[in-house]
């Protein structure tokens, strides 16, 4: 397994959002599901834009356009949601050395109205 990828197991857990498609159907097959989800996988846990998504994804506009499918169907939600049921949250911690601040959002006076 490669870094950021999804396990055996949580594959497992998440093919059942992924039925195949029906022999005979007209139209061109799929690329298979699994590198795709990998790829989406990949840049959520690593914060990376899409273009610098590794060649071993595929073209990165192929992984956007499923990723958006995807996303309007609803298929990811039911996917995070049900990889995240045992995730244990109790010692989860936030600071600022891993949200950061936008660099206009530094140095403003309080209280000031930029729109006057």
């Amino acid at each position: 397994m490669r870094r950021y990828e999804l396990t055996d197991a949580e594959w497992s857990r998440i093919e059942k959002y992924f039925p195949e498609k029906a022999p005979g159907t007209p139209g061109r097959p799929p690329k298979p599901t699994r590198p795709i989800i990998n790829a989406i996988v990949w840049l959520a846990r690593s914060g990376a834009p899409w273009r610098d998504l590794p060649e071993r994804f595929g073209p990165w506009e192929t992984v956007y356009t499923r990723f958006r499918v995807l996303l309007d169907n609803g298929t990811l939600v039911k996917i995070f949601r049900d990889l995240n049921i045992d995730t244990d949250l109790q010692d989860l911690a936030i600071d600022s050395t891993s949200v950061r601040v936008h660099q206009h959002a530094a140095g403003a006076k309080k209280g000031a109205n930029p729109m006057k």
